[in-house]
């Protein structure tokens, strides 16, 4: 399968060339590779707002994150020279993780981070401390180099206080989310480093650029947040002028991110069973969650055979009371072949279990 991004892309955009995406990435520099809310592509013009968090590092990092916060702390104060010899070899130049001279693959970190050797967990650290960042791929490996070599000339080298980067995370959120929890807001975009979310969503309030609204299928359970640009939105939601599309979710789409309030605003539950052991898994190991509209109606296993060009559908699984007639099992093809066209499959096979419904449209 592709990368998450890619096809977290084309969930949302449809068919694209990659080789744009790339151009944006590498030739243009529009958008840039970071940690944000996980392994993310962020906008170069946000620059100001990451290093905001940068610069902090690992000082911006809130309580939710556990002991991370410490143990970064700790790893860096003991491999200072570490730190000194990367940024020494990237001046002369980007350098691949088995480039780097004399500690190229060093030891395993004892740490307990999951990055491999001392010098993986370095480059993760100076990452996010916006001393290092990846500036190219060579097939599956990333290509480290210094932002300074690297970032066009336009882009802004002044970091948001720590209150206005707050503030902006807050805002951009709620409108991504729709209606927001601070719960939901602490654990999108800046996921976690929220260090005063309460004094943001109340500086908001008073400008009153959100508002609070009341869901009554929630039973007015804890605050919830609307952006003021999107109170228009909640009249036309009523109207019946919207035509409803139907996509396959990336496993690591932000409608994805936080899965609890997935399964309250869908009635879905998502796991990630790629990470499970094969005899946990109930779905398959990557799993594409099918959106019809506002609604969950099923789940697929797709594996890109690049041997044959094949696209293979392990499996189908419809979701309980998912509609069963012809018209949405025909656009359930449509939408994997959609998929199938995207990878540059030429043929589609459906390996596995499909629901009795849907199975003929499904061959």
């Amino acid at each position: 399968m592709p990368s998450p991004w890619s096809l977290a892309l084309w969930s949302r955009v449809g068919n694209f060339r990659t080789s744009d995406l790339d151009k944006l990435l590498w030739d243009e520099k529009k958008v840039f590779e970071h940690w944000s809310h996980a392994a993310s592509i962020v906008l170069t013009e946000d620059y100001p707002l990451h290093l905001s968090l940068m610069r902090r590092y690992p000082g911006s990092l809130s309580k939710s994150w556990g002991g991370w916060r410490d143990r970064a702390r700790k790893f860096l104060a003991q491999h200072s020279e570490l730190r000194k010899k990367i940024l020494r070899e990237l001046k002369r130049g980007p350098l691949q993780l088995n480039e780097f001279r004399d500690y190229a693959g060093g030891k395993r970190s004892a740490d307990g981070w999951g990055f491999g050797s001392d010098l993986s967990t370095m480059l993760f650290h100076l990452q996010m401390k916006g001393e290092v960042m990846i500036v190219g791929h060579d097939r599956n490996r990333n290509i480290w180099g210094l932002p300074e070599q690297f970032l066009p000339r336009w882009v802004e080298r002044k970091a948001l206080s720590e209150e206005e980067a707050e503030r902006e995370g807050t805002e951009r959120s709620i409108r991504a989310l729709g209606v927001a929890s601070p719960s939901n807001i602490n654990r999108y975009f800046l996921r976690g480093r929220y260090l005063n979310l309460k004094r943001a969503l109340d500086g908001l309030m008073e400008e009153s650029r959100i508002h609070r609204v009341h869901v009554e299928e929630f039973g007015g359970r804890g605050d919830l947040y609307v952006h003021d640009r999107d109170l228009s939105l909640l009249e036309s939601l009523e109207s019946d002028g919207w035509d409803p599309r139907m996509s396959l979710i990336a496993p690591f789409d932000n409608l994805l991110a936080v899965q609890e309030w997935t399964r309250r605003l869908f009635d879905f539950h998502y796991v990630h069973e790629q990470f499970l052991p094969e005899a946990k898994r109930k779905f398959g190991s990557f799993v594409l969650p099918i959106l019809w509209g506002e609604r969950f109606i099923g789940r697929l296993d797709p594996q890109m055979d690049r041997k044959d060009d094949r696209l293979v559908i392990n499996s189908v699984h419809a979701e309980p009371g998912a509609p069963r007639d012809k018209e949405v099992a025909s656009k359930v093809a449509e939408t994997i072949e959609r998929l199938g066209d995207f990878l540059g499959a030429k043929e589609i096979v459906y390996s596995g279990r499909v629901p009795s419904a849907w199975k003929n449209s499904l061959r």
